[in-house]
């Protein structure tokens, strides 16, 4: 669990309660149900007019990285390579074999077989390139999403401003009555900047970087192998591959 995003968004969420109470303000004033809809409902049908469903999924499941960060064992795999390359450099390549069983990574396991099958180094390199690059195309996209929900709220939230207005020249005449349309027509401005620079903007910021951690990750595997498949020193591999754990 990633305590410090889970502190920033209560952090985020007092500071505005806390800023709207010190000001004399009731907190009640804040949860208006039809901004609300307005806000969420618009930028939600925004975001579905220009996603695929297989990214918009994807991006539903990749949220919760946000505060319960996967693990990406850069490391273990650290660890494990360099033992690669002692069994490798003693018992041969084809020693690995019984290892890629253990891998519950895909783009590992793949790696680890076509090492042991004796591919040379530039075939192993070539090949999980390509998953590298099919694993950042098919999730930045999803990253993405929450960065341009984050586009349309503010936008969204002036449409519902200008409902609010429209409300309230409706009822010029019905003084008791103007305030909920005043209400709306700001709180939705208020849903809207709120929503995007304290949620959205942070949300696909932090999945953005988590990505690159993984990619990061991945091509650490990618230089190992290609080291043991060179026949490198275990001591020059363990070397190599620290400068990614910096």
């Amino acid at each position: 669990m990633d305590i410090l995003s889970i502190f920033g968004l209560v952090c985020a969420i007092l500071a505005v309660l806390g800023g709207q109470w010190l000001e004399g303000g009731s907190l009640g004033t804040l949860f208006q149900l039809t901004a609300f809809v307005i806000v969420m409902g618009g930028t939600l049908g925004a975001v579905f007019i220009q996603t695929p469903l297989p990214v918009f999924a994807l991006s539903l499941r990749m949220v919760v990285w946000v505060w319960w960060k996967p693990s990406f064992k850069t490391r273990e795999l650290q660890l494990q390579i360099v033992e690669w390359s002692k069994i490798a450099r003693r018992d041969g390549l084809l020693a690995l074999e019984v290892q890629v069983a253990a891998q519950t990574d895909p783009l590992v396991m793949k790696g680890l077989q076509m090492l042991a099958d004796g591919f040379d180094a530039q075939r192993i390199r070539d090949v999980l390139l390509v998953d590298i690059q099919t694993y950042e195309r098919l999730r930045w996209p999803a990253a993405r999403l929450w960065e341009q929900a984050a586009g349309y709220a503010p936008t969204i939230g002036m449409l519902g401003a200008v409902l609010g207005l429209v409300q309230v020249m409706e009822r010029l005449g019905e003084p008791s009555k103007l305030g909920a349309g005043i209400a709306v027509a700001f709180i939705s401005t208020v849903y809207g900047v709120g929503f995007a620079n304290l949620l959205f903007f942070p949300i696909a910021n932090k999945l953005k970087l988590l990505i690159q951690q993984q990619i990061a990750t991945y091509e650490m595997v990618v230089d190992g192998l290609m080291l043991i498949a060179h026949g490198e020193n275990p001591h020059f591999v363990k070397g190599k591959l620290e400068g990614y754990l910096s």
